[in-house]
């Protein structure tokens, strides 16, 4: 076979990846899609239980829809909300037994490495030429080695999980106590539930992710009054948490925002911001000790459980011999860095891009869906769907369809393009943080939380949690 000839890996058999795989048949090139895990949408039956706030209007991909329909599939009503785990059941699978994709999808087949056909990332003189080397590995830890013309990475960034530790590194223990600590959105109301039940739980992060957790804690909290939540920010105020409320265009994600301010006006969750952890010990009365920095000064606090929900970076690691044009701090592509920056955009939505914006040194290799974004906590899954319905379009050479924008997002209702202004120094949620100190002091300066400021008893009520979770669970860094 020549190397036209060859099919177009695709990484990742998740929304954006069967997507991509139905675009690419859509253009007349041959989808061969790699998945890590035993079935498709892995990653996302990880958070099932989590309501997502993007109705199935954003959540189905035009053209898997037009194959879908094709065979006698009927969509669930657009304003619906799904769960992870109606994504999957109602529309990837279905997409995934399709006669047309089927074939083309290898389970269990995780990819390990990417490079050009008998040449290094050093090798410029006829690199443009060579087919791409797709290097798998199978369940048994067999590898094999397979051609392709193309490569669209769309494995996500579910399986690398941001650290605990505010300098980007884990923070020290964070590894030696792992027993205790969780990341992403845990199975609080199901599987997790004797984790937390009657125990206090500290969740690290600023992201939607966060707020889920809390709000699923809180809903704990009624049937095990003993449970203690603290939330834990490098925020200077959980102002910048709530995001647009009732001005997002998504409801469900300004609702998240509001159930959280309640929470915490009503003394149900404590809060202690801003504070940067850097280390993590054996707790004294309870399962660990918390060691770091609160508004300049040396503090601590214990809690039995953590939760880190500080966001996600891409792994990079299979893609060493790939000639990558990278953001130097995002880790995105190079086009969309100044697009996305959480350092200037407070915004949940970015102008719509393709294959241009997404283009690497390598030519006919890209990334696409959540790892395009890198660092980047505000992607969108219908961002994805444009991604790949350009990058199909590229690769089959239809110049003017890969430039055409297709995408109409809504708005967070909290757009600007520079970063928030921090609260003043020492305020809470309401005003000067209280005097009395709540969470265990490292130095002399007792830390305080800063709910208290509202000077509502945790006994009172707290909301009726929204199962709402993200369209795919990437946050905006504590």
């Amino acid at each position: 076979m020549t190397t036209s000839e060859l099919p177009v890996a695709v990484i990742g058999a998740g929304p954006v990846g069967l997507a991509a795989a139905a675009h690419l048949l859509s253009q007349g090139l041959t989808p061969i899609v790699f998945e890590a895990g035993p079935q498709v949408g892995h990653a996302i039956r990880q958070w099932g239980h989590v309501r997502m706030f993007t109705p199935w209007e954003y959540c189905v991909d035009a053209e898997a829809g037009r194959l879908l329909h094709s065979h006698g599939w009927e969509q669930p009503p657009a304003e619906h909300i799904p769960t992870g785990s109606e994504l999957v059941a109602s529309y990837l699978e279905p997409l995934a037994r399709l006669p047309e994709l089927a074939p083309h999808i290898h389970l269990d087949a995780r990819v390990v490495g990417v490079t050009r056909r008998g040449a290094d990332k050093v090798r410029t003189a006829g690199r443009e030429d060579l087919p791409f080397v797709v290097r798998v590995v199978g369940r048994d830890g067999s590898q094999r080695r397979h051609e392709v013309r193309a490569v669209i990475d769309a494995s996500g960034t579910w399986g690398s999980p941001n650290p605990a530790g505010a300098d980007g590194l884990p923070a020290i223990g964070e590894e030696a106590f792992a027993g205790h600590v969780s990341t992403g959105i845990p199975d609080i109301l199901g599987r997790a539930r004797a984790r937390h039940a009657g125990r206090v739980t500290a969740v690290v992060g600023g992201g939607h992710s966060a707020l889920n957790v809390l709000i699923e804690l809180a809903e704990l909290r009624r049937s095990a009054p003993g449970t203690r939540i603290l939330w834990v920010m490098r925020k200077a105020s959980p102002e910048a948490a709530y995001g647009g409320e009732a001005l997002d265009g998504l409801p469900a994600r300004g609702a998240l925002g509001s159930q959280a301010r309640t929470l915490v006006e009503s003394g149900a969750v404590e809060v202690l911001t801003p504070f940067r952890i850097a280390e993590i010990r054996a707790g004294d009365e309870t399962a660990l000790r918390i060691v770091g920095d609160h508004d300049g000064r040396p503090a601590s606090f214990q809690a039995d459980e953590l939760v880190v929900t500080t966001g996600f970076r891409p792994d990079l690691g299979m893609l060493r011999e790939i000639r990558l044009s990278l953001d130097p701090w995002l880790e995105c592509a190079a086009g969309i860095g100044p697009l996305i920056d959480p350092n200037l955009h407070s915004c949940g939505t970015v102008r719509p891009h393709g294959a241009a914006e997404l283009a690497h040194a390598e030519r006919d290799f890209y990334i696409a869906g959540m790892k395009s974004y890198g660092r980047a906590p505000t992607f969108l899954l219908a961002t994805g769907h444009e991604q790949v319905r350009s990058i199909a379009a590229a690769l089959a050479g239809d110049a003017a369809a890969a430039a055409r924008v297709e995408l109409v997002l809504p708005e967070t209702g909290v757009c600007n393009s520079r970063p928030a202004e921090p609260a003043a120094k020492g305020s809470g949620c309401c005003g000067p943080a209280a005097a009395e100190p709540v969470l265990n002091p490292v130095e002399p300066e007792p830390v305080a939380a800063a709910a208290a400021c509202c000077g509502a008893a945790a006994a009172k009520s707290e909301p009726a949690p929204v199962a709402a979770g993200c369209c795919t669970p990437a946050d905006r860094a504590a």
